[in-house]
């Protein structure tokens, strides 16, 4: 719209200076209303342009999503420390023999002691070094044993049961799960 405006006020003071007398000053004042209006019609347009880009919304990262509470684990890592016979299986069938071969290990103990900010020292698979890992709580009264972060996560293992006497495991990953089986660990009577 601004450009329509944009030749008049030019015509008007040509005009204004062909014409002498009181009309010149009327063309002028006409000219001078014409410039005026089209700089406002360029900047009414220029904001309503700004306005458009700035309502398209955040340009800079989404907000990360708020965590959700942490649940507390079923079971508690003071109760799984000690000195555990362990073995693994892949058939259900199994699992007994395989509780009785976990037994056997006992002269060999899987020892899982507690970490210095409450975890429990452990294995990840396919890890020799022994870490700190922790037990998490989650929907359904599960419990997880793994390394802080998301639950379940990729490297956590889950505690399908636990009398305080027999712990079992199998890991989330199936991948893992497949070459590991699922863990038996029978607790070792306490040393004479």
């Amino acid at each position: 719209m601004a450009v329509l405006f944009a030749h008049r006020p030019l015509i008007l003071v040509r005009l204004a200076t062909a014409v002498s007398g009181p009309q010149s000053s009327v063309i002028m004042g006409v000219a001078r209303m014409f410039r005026v209006r089209s700089l406002l019609l360029i900047a009414l347009g220029g904001a309503a342009v700004l306005a458009g880009c700035a309502s398209q919304g955040p340009v800079g990262p989404a907000p990360a999503p708020a965590l959700a509470p942490e649940i507390p684990p079923k079971i508690r890592a003071e109760e799984i420390t000690g000195r555990w016979g362990l073995a693994a299986y892949h058939k259900p069938e199994d699992r007994a023999r395989t509780e009785a071969a976990a037994r056997n290990q006992c002269k060999q103990p899987y020892v899982i002691a507690m970490g210095p900010t409450g975890g429990v020292m452990m294995h990840l698979a396919d890890s020799a070094k022994v870490e700190e890992l922790r037990l998490k709580g989650a929907p359904g009264d599960k419990t997880f044993i793994g390394p802080p972060g998301e639950t379940p996560g990729m490297q956590d293992r889950e505690i399908i049961s636990f009398d305080g006497r027999v712990m079992i495991t199998r890991f989330v990953d199936p991948e893992v799960n497949g070459r590991y089986g699922t863990s038996v660990y029978v607790r070792c009577a306490p040393r004479a």
